[in-house]
C-alpha cells in the first residue's frame, strides 16, 4: 500500500477504511479531530463505529437462511459492499516503492481498529456461514429415504353397453312361471316358443327340434341332460317328454301330473320336475318304471328347481315364497315322505330364480317376484341368510359368473333389465338394458363368458359380458413354450 507520512496521509486512509456512515460523521466533525494524536482518534472511532452498529443492529435484523434449502443465498450488508468497492478501487492506485516496513504494522492496527479485520486479507465479496450445510443435509435425506414404487394401476374391465346379438322369438309366452330357455354343453342354444322348440348356434343357425301336436298346449320348461344330447320338454298339458336331439327323436314321455310342468333339472340319470299342484317328481330315465320319488313341501305351485353343482342337494322355490333344500335320493329307494334340508320363508313373493354358486357348492341365490324384489344369498351348511339386497325390481332368474365370480339378475318390472353384481358384496358392477319389456329366462354359454337373455318383447339378447382377456391366454402359451424349450435343452 502507499506510504503516508503526515496525518493529512493519515486521514485520507482511514476515510478510505471506513464505512459511508463513518465517513459522514468524521466530516461533520473534523475540526474536533485537528487536535487528537493517531491513537486517540483510533479510539475514538472505535467507541462511534460500535455505537453505530449497535443502532443499526436494532433497525435491521438479517432474515436466518434455512439451511435445508436446496440452495444458499448469502446474506450482503452495505458495509461489505462498500469495501469491495474500495478494494477495486486500490488494484488501480500506482504502488508506492518507498513504502516502509513500519507503515504496515501501523495499517494494520487502523484497519482491525475501524473495521475489526485486516484490509489486506479480506476477500472483494465474502460470505458467511457453511453454504454446504444445506446441500449436505439434501444429500442426507436422499441417501436416507427409502425407495418408493408406484402403486400398480388395476386395469378395469371393458363390458359391452349393447348385446353382442340378437335373436328373433316370436310367440313367446309372457308368463312368469315359465322356463323356456338353456344353453347346453355342446354350444347348443334352445327357446321354447308357444308348442315348438328350436336350436340354435353360431355355424349351423336355427334348427325346429319339434312340435306339439294339436291339444298337446305349449312349452312351459326346458332342461338339458349333462352330456348334451338328450333334452327334457315340460308341457302346460301335464306331461315331459324325452327327445334324443342327433336323431331328433322322442324317446319316451313322462306323464302323471297335476297341472303343467313349469320347472325340470338333471342329476345324471334322474331329473327332477316340479309341476302347478307343488309337488317335485324325481324320474330314472333309464328305468322303465322310472318314478322314484315324490317331494311335497310346496303349497303352491314350483316356480324354480336347480339342482348343485356337486349333486348333493336340490333347491326349489314355489309361488308361497318357500326356498327348500332337499338331499340326494338315494340309489334304489322309492319314497314318498322325504323331508326337507333347509325350508327358508324370508322372501315375501313368488321364489322362480335359483342358483348355486359354482365355487362354493354351499352358497344358493334366490330371488324374489314383484312383491319381494330381494336377492339372497344361503349358506346351506349354516342354514343362514349371509347376504340380502333389495333390487326394487322383480326377480325371474339368477346365473353365477365364474369367469369374474359373479352373480347375474335378470329383472322385469319395473325396470326390464339385466344386473350384473360382484360376489358376495352384490355391489352393482354393469348394467345391461337392451329389452323393452320383461325379461323372462336367462342362461350361461359352455365355456361362461356370454349370456343369453329372453324378453317378453320376442328378443333373445347375446351378452358378450364375461369374456376372458386375451392376455392370460397369452401368458400361459409361452409359459408352455418356455418349458417345452427348457425340456429341449
Amino acid at each position: 500500500m502507499t506510504h503516508f507520512g503526515s496525518e493529512n496521509h493519515t486521514r485520507m486512509v482511514t476515510d478510505a477504511l471506513m464505512a459511508g456512515w463513518q465517513r459522514k460523521a468524521s466530516s461533520s466533525s473534523t475540526p474536533a479531530f485537528n487536535g487528537l494524536s493517531p491513537g486517540q482518534l483510533a479510539t475514538l472511532l472505535q467507541v462511534t463505529a460500535k455505537t453505530q452498529s449497535e443502532t443499526k443492529d436494532k433497525k435491521m435484523k438479517p432474515r436466518p437462511c434455512r439451511m435445508d434449502s436446496d440452495r444458499f443465498i448469502p446474506t450482503r450488508n452495505n458495509k461489505q459492499m462498500e469495501v469491495a468497492s474500495f478494494l477495486l478501487t486500490k488494484e488501480k492506485e500506482p504502488v508506492d516503492t518507498k513504502k516502509t516496513s513500519q507503515s504496515v504494522p501501523k495499517q494494520k492496527a487502523m484497519s482491525v481498529l475501524l473495521n475489526g479485520y485486516d484490509i489486506n486479507n479480506v476477500k472483494i465479496l465474502s460470505i458467511g456461514g457453511n453454504s454446504l450445510q444445506g446441500f449436505q443435509n439434501i444429500k442426507s435425506k436422499v441417501h436416507c429415504s427409502k425407495k418408493t414404487t408406484a402403486a400398480p394401476t388395476k386395469r378395469t374391465r371393458r363390458i359391452p353397453s349393447a348385446p353382442d346379438r340378437i335373436l328373433d322369438a316370436p310367440a313367446v309366452h309372457n308368463d312368469f312361471y315359465l322356463n323356456v330357455l338353456e344353453w347346453s354343453s355342446q354350444d347348443m342354444l334352445t327357446v321354447g316358443l308357444h308348442n315348438t322348440v328350436y336350436l340354435w348356434n353360431a355355424t349351423e343357425g336355427v334348427t325346429r327340434l319339434m312340435n306339439l301336436e294339436r291339444g298337446e298346449g305349449y312349452v312351459s320348461s326346458l332342461s338339458w341332460c349333462k352330456e348334451g344330447n338328450y333334452i327334457a320338454v315340460g308341457t302346460s298339458d301335464s306331461e315331459v317328454q324325452l327327445w334324443d336331439v342327433e336323431r331328433q327323436k322322442r324317446l319316451r314321455i313322462l306323464s302323471g301330473y297335476r297341472g303343467g310342468v313349469g320347472c325340470l333339472s338333471w342329476n345324471d340319470h334322474v331329473l327332477s320336475c316340479g309341476s302347478k299342484s307343488g309337488e317335485i317328481r324325481h324320474h330314472d330315465v333309464r328305468m322303465a318304471d322310472h318314478h322314484i320319488c315324490t317331494l311335497t313341501g310346496h303349497s303352491q305351485e314350483v316356480c324354480g328347481l336347480q339342482w348343485s353343482p356337486d349333486g348333493r342337494c336340490l333347491a326349489s322355490g314355489g309361488g308361497d315364497g318357500m326356498v327348500k333344500v332337499w338331499p340326494r335320493v338315494q340309489q334304489g329307494s322309492i319314497s314318498n315322505a322325504q323331508q326337507s334340508i333347509h325350508s327358508w320363508n324370508l322372501h315375501q313373493g313368488s321364489v322362480k330364480a335359483l342358483a348355486w354358486c359354482p365355487w362354493k357348492p354351499n352358497i344358493l341365490a334366490s330371488g324374489g317376484g314383484t312383491s319381494d324384489c330381494h336377492i339372497r344369498l344361503w349358506n346351506t351348511s349354516s342354514s343362514i341368510c349371509i347376504k340380502s339386497l333389495d333390487t326394487q325390481s322383480q326377480i325371474l332368474s339368477l346365473v353365477f359368473a365364474p369367469n369374474y365370480n359373479e352373480l347375474v339378475s335378470a329383472h322385469g318390472r319395473s325396470d326390464n333389465n339385466v344386473v350384473i353384481w360382484q360376489y358376495p358384496s352384490l355391489t352393482k358392477v354393469k348394467e345391461l338394458i337392451g329389452h323393452k319389456e320383461r325379461v323372462l329366462g336367462m342362461t350361461l354359454n359352455p365355456d361362461r363368458s356370454t349370456i343369453a337373455t329372453l324378453g317378453a318383447d320376442e328378443t333373445i339378447c347375446l351378452w358378450k359380458s364375461f369374456k376372458m382377456k386375451p392376455v392370460k391366454k397369452t401368458t400361459m402359451a409361452s409359459s408352455t413354450l418356455s418349458l417345452m424349450r427348457a425340456s429341449i435343452r
